[in-house]
């Protein structure tokens, strides 16, 4: 038996179904993502009625762990923040947290996925197609995104960046969270691959996050290590030194060696 009790067919049931819709995701226009984004996931759960998303057992200790651990990156940029947004909040949970700390919080996400909790009254979800976002240029103090890069096209990447740099203030930021390439995959893939080919249609790299961000044009970005940014240029180009040097591994050694040093990518880009 392997994960959450399920057993070696079970897993690969899995695999080969997320597989073929993933692969679905990567052949597709944009013009088709904008729907395909909407309905994969609910065809992935209807076949595959064993998924953890919809098996796992959260507590409230576990909710409150997971909120926690969000916040303790977020907390020390929050200050003097009056317009926080999050892409993809889920459930919301993190949002309603943020909302006690500002003055308002927007959700921006394909579907609504908040449930009957009651909300704030400063909070507001805006339900969009993955691409037209409608939030007037230059009014959003901070941005954050967890978990959600590695679930976009690698085409849509670069004009997500280039969203979230239109909506940010001058000087403001946007904090990424994102599985590390040199650990995973991070999918229902580590079990049968060495590369993601699930719904993690790409895991990144700092180097090609950063380079990527500069090319938006966000003037700093600066990576995280120890739950913290290393605003200091020796620091990040140490860490971005690492991670050249991890690159020339085996993918099985590398794997190993960074699930401790790579788990993720988290970045603060700076407009």
């Amino acid at each position: 038996m392997n994960e959450n009790g399920r057993s070696l067919d079970r897993l690969r049931h899995h695999f080969e179904v997320e597989r073929e819709l993933a692969q679905r995701l990567r052949n597709s226009t944009r013009e088709q993502r904008a729907e395909l984004y909407k309905t994969l996931y609910d065809e992935l759960f209807k076949r595959v009625p064993d998924h953890p998303r919809l098996t796992r057992r959260e507590t409230p200790e576990s909710v409150q762990k997971a909120i926690t651990a969000r916040m303790n990156l977020l907390k020390p940029l929050l200050q003097n923040v009056e317009t926080f947004l999050e892409f993809a909040p889920g459930d919301c949970r993190l949002a309603f947290e943020v909302a006690k700390y500002v003055k308002q919080v927007y959700g921006v996400d394909i579907s609504d996925q908040s449930g009957s909790e009651k909300k704030p009254q400063n909070f507001t979800l805006l339900v969009y197609d993955g691409y037209n976002l409608n939030i007037p240029e230059n009014s959003i103090d901070l941005a954050f995104s967890y978990q959600f890069l590695e679930h976009l096209h690698p085409d849509d990447v670069e004009l997500h960046l280039q969203t979230a740099f239109r909506i940010l203030k001058p000087g403001a930021g946007y904090l990424i969270s994102t599985p590390h390439a040199f650990s995973g995959p991070h999918d229902i893939s580590r079990y049968f691959s060495d590369t993601p080919q699930g719904f993690h249609l790409k895991e990144w790299t700092y180097r090609e996050l950063v380079t990527l961000a500069k090319k938006v044009g966000f003037s700093g970005v600066f990576t995280y290590r120890f739950g913290k940014p290393q605003e200091c240029l020796v620091i990040n180009k140490a860490n971005l030194w690492l991670e050249s040097v991890m690159s020339v591994f085996p993918k099985k050694f590398r794997r190993l060696i960074c699930k401790r040093l790579f788990n993720s990518v988290i970045v603060l880009l700076r407009k």
